[in-house]
């Protein structure tokens, strides 16, 4: 369990973390950023740092009035990871990725609607993108709040997706399922427009999954 884990194991495993990002193809070169949450404070990835360059040491101890407790230059994203953590006491990790398929579409400003039932895995019943803002701003933070409301992924337009976790290794697997989810609904858009899912046969599903991500 992630809370049971002492602060230096918890800095090794965002560096593994990390690497296996790039190793996913989720991210490339120094994007994305990964943060957990260590008892009163946080953790997260440093600012403009490859996976392959960094060392346990580099990750970003921060308490959530924005103070950095230990370390240098955090990601310049840290502020909606703040603000996730801080706002969803249940989440313990936030994973952000540039990965191809997800950015395509928030590029494109879609959300993902419920055309395939394991957009459920993902909290509700599409995967909402949250309006632009520029990167680092408090702003991109509300609007990722919002998009988040009731779920545990979006994407960020022109940017890029989020996916959050009880801990580190539930936010990878969602990451990897949005990423998945995002490429097949790419490939069903280059025949047509695929068949949605009605409400009430995502509820179904949404009940089915209670608890599905759970240990």
């Amino acid at each position: 369990m992630q809370e049971e884990m002492t602060e230096y194991d918890l800095r090794q495993k965002m560096v593994a973390a990390s690497l296996r990002l790039v190793e996913l193809g989720l991210n490339r070169g120094a994007a994305g950023n990964i943060s957990l949450r260590h008892g009163a404070h946080f953790l997260v990835t440093p600012s403009a740092l490859p996976p392959e360059a960094m060392h346990p040491e580099d990750m970003v101890l921060m308490d959530f009035s924005g103070e950095v407790v230990r370390g240098e230059r955090p990601s310049s994203e840290w502020r909606f990871h703040r603000d996730i953590l801080a706002s969803r006491p249940e989440i313990g990790s936030v994973v952000h990725v540039h990965s191809p398929f997800a950015t395509t579409l928030a590029c494109l400003g879609r959300e993902v609607p419920p055309f395939h039932y394991m957009i459920a895995a993902a909290g509700g019943t599409s995967i909402r993108c949250a309006p632009y803002a520029l990167f680092g701003t408090q702003a991109l933070s509300d609007h990722v709040l919002a998009a988040l409301h009731d779920r545990r992924a979006c994407l960020l337009a022109n940017h890029g997706m989020i996916a959050a976790g009880r801990d580190l290794d539930e936010a990878m697997g969602l990451a990897v399922e949005v990423e998945s989810l995002c490429e097949q609904y790419w490939r069903a858009l280059q025949i047509g427009e695929p068949d949605i899912l009605s409400e009430s046969e995502m509820n179904e599903v949404m009940e089915k999954f209670r608890g599905y991500w759970r240990r």
